[in-house]
């Protein structure tokens, strides 16, 4: 015998849970502003690569070159991002995606990380063979160029900046701090330039060069670290879970199993397996989660105790 009732997240018109701030297919709240901001700053990010690859190889800065080709892979992190925000819009609503189109940003932060860290190996291996043979470097050129890059970074960086907490939104945290390292480069070339100009050290262009590629390693490691939990299905909280389990309990039932994943941006599922020595209706169990913020879908199976073939569902 069984007894089924809607799933959480059909009463999306209900005012007192998530605020009534639900959003089809489990998209971040601030889905369009994001998406919005990461096509003006992809567009900004093309014109500045195209001036920063023509002043490396013209002054033979391999700091700058390194700039360019670090703002390079932030245009195809930013266009990824700004078609994943597109396609999960537009699929929204789209019945194959069981678990709504939220996971989409995620995906395209976790190919972010992976260009990421590939851009950081390019600019490694290519400083490396600036240290062996050091080339002519136009620092009186360079260093302008240099500064203008940095302060083209930075206005993206404050474009971009996320409304919402930093994990709520991965695909906009990514493409923020693919610019925030972008930035750290151009700061490390800046003094790279400066330090060959003024002692003589042919060897900090390159070796500033060196510096950032950890740096951006360093950035790219964090993001596949952060992409995977999601995409793999990992307990987005603990402490959420805690809370959820708390509540589930709070009239001496016992939780015999919970699970916790992430849906999307500000957006999770949980599955719960309550056994009860007085069964209550599903909508009871269901009542007792309602204000928890970023709980969006939930799954309970209540067992009788004392008749463990009774189950009532709230699926």
């Amino acid at each position: 015998m069984t007894e089924t009732t809607p799933a959480l997240d059909a009463y999306r018109g209900d005012p007192s849970f998530l605020g009534g701030a639900y959003l089809g297919g489990f998209l971040g709240a601030d889905h369009a502003r994001n998406e919005r901001r990461t096509w003006i700053v992809a567009g900004i990010c093309a014109v500045t690569l195209a001036a920063q690859l023509a002043g490396g190889l013209v002054f033979h800065s391999m700091a700058l070159t390194a700039a360019g080709l670090h703002m390079g892979a932030h245009v195809a992190a930013l266009l990824v991002a700004s078609g994943a925000y597109a396609l999960a819009r537009h699929r929204a609503g789209d019945a194959r995606f069981s678990w709504g189109a939220g996971k989409l940003g995620d995906l395209a932060g976790f190919a972010n990380a992976v260009v990421l860290g590939i851009t950081a190996i390019l600019i490694a291996v290519e400083s490396f063979q600036r240290l062996l043979a050091p080339e002519a470097v136009d620092y009186g050129s360079a260093l302008p160029l240099a500064g203008v890059g940095l302060a083209v970074t930075l206005v993206c960086v404050w474009l971009l900046k996320p409304r919402e907490a930093a994990h709520q939104d991965l695909n906009i945290s990514a493409a923020h701090l693919h610019l925030t390292a972008d930035a750290a480069v151009g700061v490390l070339a800046i003094g790279g330039l400066f330090a060959g100009q003024k002692l003589g050290w042919s060897w900090a262009d390159p070796a500033a060069g060196l510096a950032g590629a950890f740096l951006v390693a360093q950035f790219a490691v964090t993001l596949i670290r952060r992409a995977s939990a999601t995409l793999l299905d990992m307990n987005p909280s603990a402490d959420l879970t805690a809370e959820i389990r708390s509540r589930l309990e709070g009239e001496g039932d016992r939780v015999l199993d919970l699970h916790l994943w992430r849906l999307g941006p500000g957006h999770n599922a949980a599955i719960a397996v309550i056994a009860a020595a007085d069964p209550q209706a599903p909508d009871a169990y269901r009542a007792r989660l309602t204000g928890i913020e970023g709980l969006s879908h939930v799954t309970v199976e209540v067992r009788d105790a004392g008749r463990p073939g009774l189950t009532g569902v709230a699926a």
